[in-house]
């Protein structure tokens, strides 16, 4: 057999015969037509979405978010406001409709009947045209949300006068004080389970208010210890009446060196 004679050649399916990268077609010579998405128009949503998250980042870091002052479940006069981008709900449900024994529909009918025609809008009005008026229902719910949304903002807004309640609001910062922890009226302090209220420190928490800075004298802690006071009960310090007394003693102690 001579060389070059008899040769065969055989294919393998597996392998494909031209084998080419996507390459996403060239829409220069189609005008009035859009790019591809992938990864032309979408390149660009990241890009732009990476700048408003590295500005928006940076906005936090410069302006902290405003912090009011420690909850107090026993301030019955605080009235709760939530951020700006909530007051229009905040609004919605101050009306009769919305508010008392039709809480339901405040709070889940109507914002879930709104938020969800914005969500259905894409679905309901399906059209190829992209100009907002050969979009009506879409842009007819777009708009309706919109307006609803600054009216109720506006009209929650303009009842609330900002500064007065942000002086009220802004938080009591309270210097720290040392705690003798080796008195004998602490070991009393923390055997009664006062501390369990009070805190370690006496600064007080969600159910008991602060024993720093209280302008009282050792018998009137007694007094208290034994006979409550507000909604402190009666019978809470079950100790001896010397126990008492470096309780007492240790409290007026530890406002002295504040």
């Amino acid at each position: 057999m001579k060389k070059g004679k008899g040769m065969q050649f055989v294919g393998d399916s597996r392998i494909t015969a031209n084998k080419q990268k996507f390459i996403p077609k060239d829409y220069s010579e189609y005008p009035g037509k859009t790019e591809a998405f992938w990864p032309n128009f979408l390149l660009k949503e990241w890009l732009v979405g990476a700048v408003f998250l590295v500005g928006f980042l940076s906005l936090t870091m410069a302006h902290p978010a405003p912090l009011e002052k420690m909850a107090d479940p026993t301030d019955a006069a605080y009235i709760p406001l939530p951020d700006w981008y909530f007051l229009f709900l905040y609004q919605l449900l101050k009306y009769q409709f919305a508010s008392g024994p039709y809480f339901i529909m405040g709070a889940v009918v109507i914002p879930g009947l709104a938020f969800g025609g914005l969500f259905l809008a894409p679905f309901l009005d399906n059209g190829t045209k992209r100009r907002p008026f050969h979009r009506p229902i879409a842009t007819s719910l777009m708009l309706l949300g919109l307006v609803s949304v600054i009216w109720l903002t506006w009209e929650a807004a303009e009842h609330v006068d900002w500064e007065v309640r942000a002086e009220q609001n802004k938080p009591v910062l309270e210097e720290a004080v040392e705690i003798d922890k080796e008195d004998p009226g602490y070991e009393v302090y923390s055997s009664q389970a006062c501390i369990n209220c009070h805190g370690d420190n006496l600064q007080g928490g969600a159910a008991a208010p602060s024993l720093i800075g209280i302008d009282r004298s050792a018998e009137e802690i007694m007094d208290i210890a034994k006979n409550g006071t507000g909604s402190m009960p009666a019978g809470q310090f079950e100790g001896s009446d010397e126990e008492l007394q470096q309780l007492a003693e240790f409290i007026v102690s530890a406002n002295k060196e504040e």
